[in-house]
């Protein structure tokens, strides 16, 4: 259980890293919101993977406010960019 712990560690890391590069370097801000998600979903996902390897709920109230500031940003940055098109 420890090597798919480490497997999953360094999968987890290696998404993260190629989501913060891509905030970074992102050519649009659709892009970097993108990013952004996929960094929250990321971020869930260890937090996750604690939980079920710990065998523990304690971190779940941060998986939902994380997941409601998922919903939340990608909502109002899709309200905002055609209106920033459009002007």
């Amino acid at each position: 259980m420890t090597i798919v712990a480490i497997i999953v560690g360094v999968l987890l890391g290696a998404s993260g890293l190629c989501s913060v590069y891509r905030i970074v370097r992102g050519p649009s801000v659709l892009d970097r919101v993108i990013a952004a998600d996929v960094l929250v979903a990321t971020i869930m996902c260890a937090l996750g993977a604690d939980m079920a390897f710990n065998n523990h709920t304690d971190t779940l109230p941060v998986l939902l406010v994380l997941a409601l500031f998922g919903v939340l940003g990608s909502i109002s940055v899709a309200r905002f960019l055609p209106r920033q098109d459009s002007a």
